[in-house]
């Protein structure tokens, strides 16, 4: 994104304000329309996603198919403890083509008709292969875990249960970025560099374990840029994607990085496992008091009759989709308030205010950039460009004498675009 010198300010007089009004006006018209109408319609997707959810839960148990696989895991094989593994093969299948319509549309089709998808269908496709793999093996894991955790405990097996979802999240913090990750992205070292030294050099400032930064090929997805530091242990990695190189200036890249290294530094990774346990805490107690109450009433029309049973799964996915819409609000605060915590990291590691605006500018491509005080609290899961263009601009205030000369200059970005018209 071209910057325009307007003025140079004093160490008195700059205005943040002033200049947060700057950066935002710079998105208008077309650009911005399309932007709140893209991040507008998400809201409605939760709830139709939330109703698909339930017509495929429902569709699942009325037909008796669940039923019927949990059945035939029976035939199959006598040891208990594999049998939810076995069900996991014809529900995460079946569910999977229920709601294939509705996934092409959202995941493919409305990203496509935005500009912000650059696979074509069968790349697409391809790689919703890939995940469906991921996601089998993922869930017959989990069955087994749970659905063994419900035997052994059949009065307190919410709490039980949550305590070692928390370690499952943990075992995939330290597997993805080695075993997952590269499935869908071929990760490959940062070339020698001033800009690759820079964000080493960052990393050890602020005692992040990493000596590479890796740069992953995401342009063959989409064009959104994007980077992170992941992994926990000896899987540490950061990484950064080849649109963040390829679309923002050496100034932005070292914005971006200092804000993924805060999540780090902050602990956020345990923060957030720890948080998650408690939303699946909850989620866990919700289906352990009423899943018997609507067993009572349906089960012996759905051939379900106990919570022991793996055919109860379409139940459990029809509960906690309802739980999940409600809790949106809270996890997203969540999420919020640690990515707000990273971008004053980011700003005091990088100390990098207008490249950290402009870039936060550059996210409206995907994110409404001024929502209302209430639409941010419910519906952002990361600061709005307004919050995040003005935290930066009130820092560089506070900073102002501290900066380089090059940087006291009162900014504003050029118009900013989208990276391709709306289809």
């Amino acid at each position: 994104m071209m910057i325009d010198i307007l003025a140079t300010a004093a160490s008195v007089g700059f205005d943040p304000d002033l200049a947060t009004r700057a950066y935002l006006d710079s998105l208008t018209g077309p650009a911005r329309a399309r932007s709140d109408a893209y991040f507008e319609g998400g809201y409605w997707l939760l709830l139709w996603g939330m109703l698909v959810s339930l017509a495929s839960a429902w569709t699942m148990l009325r037909s008796g198919w669940s039923a019927s696989w949990s059945r035939w895991a029976q035939r199959v094989t006598r040891r208990r403890w594999l049998q939810p593994a076995l069900y996991a093969l014809p529900f995460v299948l079946v569910s999977s083509l229920i709601v294939l319509p509705w996934t092409i549309y959202t995941d493919w089709y409305r990203e496509k008709q935005y500009g912000l998808m650059n696979l074509g269908f069968g790349g697409w496709v391809g790689e919703q292969v890939t995940g469906l793999g991921v996601t089998l093996v993922v869930t017959a894991i989990a069955l087994v875990i749970i659905f063994a955790v419900i035997r052994a405990t059949p009065r307190s097996w919410w709490l039980w249960a949550s305590a070692t979802m928390a370690l499952f999240l943990a075992f995939g913090a330290l597997i993805t970025p080695v075993f997952i990750s590269p499935l869908f992205n071929t990760y490959e070292a940062m070339p020698e560099g001033r800009l690759r030294d820079q964000i080493i050099g960052m990393a050890k400032a602020n005692g992040v374990p990493a000596e590479n930064v890796y740069v992953f090929d995401q342009s063959k997805q989409h064009d959104r840029i994007s980077a992170n530091v992941s992994g926990l242990g000896p899987t540490i990695r950061i990484s950064l994607n080849d649109n963040l190189l390829r679309r923002a200036t050496p100034a932005e890249v070292k914005a971006v990085m200092g804000h993924e290294l805060g999540h780090y530094v902050l602990g956020h990774i345990w923060i957030l496992i720890g948080c998650v346990s408690l939303i699946f805490l909850g989620g866990f107690l919700l289906l352990w008091w009423l899943t018997p109450r609507i067993l009572a009433r349906w089960g012996e029309r759905w051939g379900v009759h106990v919570p022991s049973d793996p055919a109860v799964m379409p139940l459990f996915t029809a509960v906690l989709a309802v739980y999940v819409v409600l809790a949106t609000p809270a996890v997203n605060t969540l999420v919020r308030t640690e990515e707000s915590a990273a971008d004053r990291f980011g700003l005091d590691a990088a100390r990098e205010p207008d490249a950290f605006a402009s870039t936060a500018m550059k996210l409206s491509e995907y994110r409404k950039i001024e929502p209302g005080v209430l639409e941010e609290a419910i519906f952002f899961d990361h600061p709005s460009g307004r919050t995040r263009v003005r935290a930066a601009m009130r820092w560089k205030a506070e900073h102002l004498a501290e900066l380089p000369a090059a940087q006291r200059a009162v900014m504003r970005p050029a118009p900013a675009t989208v990276a391709s018209p709306m289809r």
